[in-house]
């Protein structure tokens, strides 16, 4: 039985390629959909903000006419040029367990890196890191969340077996909301704000619309995590769509921010209600009845979990207790809209600093994902 490699061409079939992990993974408890239509956006070059700089091919396994996998072919150009490498990406990567499909789809990862005079694979990445990345080896056991992959274990063996070996590794940890924080923190939060001349800020829609708000955490998101493993500096006429995309789903009440006496912005930390219980529910889909779990979910009677995505500080402002402001004032707010537990996006191994900033927290570090490199 020969696997056949289709190239994804047409709305429809971009469709299928979507679609494909929900096939795979619909009866495991732990799967989470993504969104549909934001996948959609994401991987239409007509909608994709990265395709200014970016060079990108979809593919689908089929066998017997089954699908039976999906990869993509990435070269960021802009990346490259950032870190002065060589690097075809793949992502959106799902397979069955058959060492011939998840062969053939890498196969046409590497001849598409070889047009370009790439020099290495790695993945899984997406176009820029607001895509999710990362393959998971440990934590299957667990619910995924809405910004992150899931995959069965196999995937590494996989990968390993075809010469793959490890480039990164980021873990996620699960923490209960204790019902008050250590006092030490107390005092650190209202010490850091003194001194510094700091203050925290309500973001609302309205000071989004008057005073650019959005691009100014985009801007400040950029410059934070710059000089982090294989991020990809994104030029401003690019953050419109993921500012897009956040406005309509991010409830502001989980959102901190931190200015100085200059109304600069200086650190932020951006969450949102867990949509676990919402996405499996509606499968990912609006309609027709999805957009009601959504809304309920976001606006109505939230989760008791919460998603912690990103904090970000400015350099200068990194070593002067900032991080803990935001986490102080984070956990503030989840105490009074009822969360119960959060759990992080990934953080780099590498990255003591910020673990250790959790550890009054008792996190369970549940989850480590790995991203992958081979020579070409």
């Amino acid at each position: 039985m020969s696997i056949e490699i289709k190239e994804v061409k047409s709305r429809k079939e971009l469709r299928r390629f979507v679609n494909f992990p929900e096939k795979l993974y619909r009866h495991n408890p732990n799967y989470v959909p993504y969104l549909e239509f934001d996948q959609m956006d994401t991987l239409d070059p007509k909608t994709n903000p990265a395709a200014e700089f970016c060079n990108y091919k979809l593919y689908m396994a089929f066998k017997d006419g089954e699908e039976v996998g999906r990869v993509a072919a990435i070269v960021n150009h802009k990346n490259n040029e950032q870190w002065n490498h060589k690097q075809v990406r793949f992502g959106w990567i799902d397979f069955i367990d058959d060492r011939a499909v998840s062969t053939a789809l890498m196969n046409k990862v590497e001849e598409f890196g070889r047009e370009y005079g790439m020099d290495e694979v790695v993945g899984p990445l997406g176009f820029t890191d607001m895509d999710p990345e990362g393959t998971l080896i440990e934590g299957f056991d667990r619910e995924s969340t809405m910004p992150q992959i899931y995959n069965d274990p196999y995937y590494q063996d996989h990968l390993e077996a075809m010469g793959f070996t490890k480039d990164a590794d980021w873990l996620e940890f699960r923490a209960a909301i204790p019902e008050k924080l250590p006092d030490k923190i107390e005092r650190l939060e209202k010490i850091v704000l003194e001194r510094n001349n700091l203050r925290l800020v309500q973001v609302t829609r309205k000071l989004i619309r008057e005073n650019d708000y959005a691009h100014k955490i985009f801007a400040l998101d950029n410059e934070t995590y710059k000089t982090l493993y294989n991020v990809t500096e994104l030029p401003m006429d690019a953050a419109d769509r993921y500012i897009g995309f956040y406005l309509k789903v991010l409830d502001l009440r989980y959102l901190s921010c931190v200015e100085n006496e200059a109304g600069e912005l200086v650190g932020f930390g951006i969450t949102m209600p867990s949509l676990a219980r919402a996405l499996k529910k509606s499968r990912g889909r609006l309609f027709p009845f999805g957009w009601w779990h959504l809304l309920h979910d976001l606006f109505i009677k939230h989760s008791e979990g919460a998603e912690l995505l990103l904090i970000g500080v400015r350099p200068d402002y990194q070593n002067l207790g900032v991080n803990a402001v935001i986490i102080a004032d984070i956990f503030h707010k989840y105490q009074k809209l009822g969360v119960k537990w959060v759990e992080s996006n990934g953080e780099l191994e590498t990255n003591i600093k910020v673990q250790k900033q959790f550890e009054m927290f008792n996190p369970d570090w549940c989850k480590r994902r790995r991203a992958y490199i081979k020579k070409l």
